[in-house]
């Protein structure tokens, strides 16, 4: 265990590692992953050996409810004079995504003048199915051959890392 670390588990205190203590690539930096990215107190933080990123970091509380681990990019490409509607259509959708539980994360996109997307992601394969089988895709679907000049584009996507508040 690094001094600084040593030090604030004698005294039993929360820590930030900064200036010349600071080093990404070393121990401390271990050590902000715990804190930032558990429910570790710096208590139990003292009680677990420290060891490069894997074997204790995989064991703790980092992979909580909102780790995502597949997503889906949809893009879509309004018909001339629906760019609006599509943009209206895509704002409503958010009270949509916040009632479903296993959507992490979502986004609607403009991606240009008539160019629009959804970005959204999930823990797993059943939320990201549950999503598909829900009423987002379903008012989609509905309504795509009035909005849109081509069918969505629907891309299944496995999310490698993620940073999520």
């Amino acid at each position: 265990m690094d001094p600084l670390t040593k030090e604030a588990c004698s005294s039993g205190i929360r820590v930030r590692v900064q200036g010349q203590h600071a080093d990404p690539h070393g121990e401390n930096d271990i050590n902000i992953v715990y804190l930032a990215n558990s429910d570790l107190t710096l208590r139990e933080l003292c009680n677990r050996p420290t060891s490069r990123m894997g074997s204790n970091l995989e064991k703790t509380n980092m992979s909580r409810d909102n780790s995502v681990k597949t997503s889906l990019y949809v893009r879509l490409e309004a018909k001339p004079g629906k760019e609006k509607e599509v943009a209206s259509f895509l704002e409503d959708g958010l009270a949509l995504a916040n009632k479903e539980p296993k959507t992490i994360v979502w986004f609607a996109l403009r991606l240009g003048p008539s160019t629009f997307g959804i970005f959204d992601a999930f823990p797993d394969e059943a939320g990201r199915q549950a999503h598909l089988d829900g009423p987002i895709a379903a008012a989609l679907m509905a309504k795509a051959s009035d909005l849109l000049s081509a069918p969505p584009r629907i891309d299944r996507v496995e999310v490698l890392a993620s940073k999520i508040p």
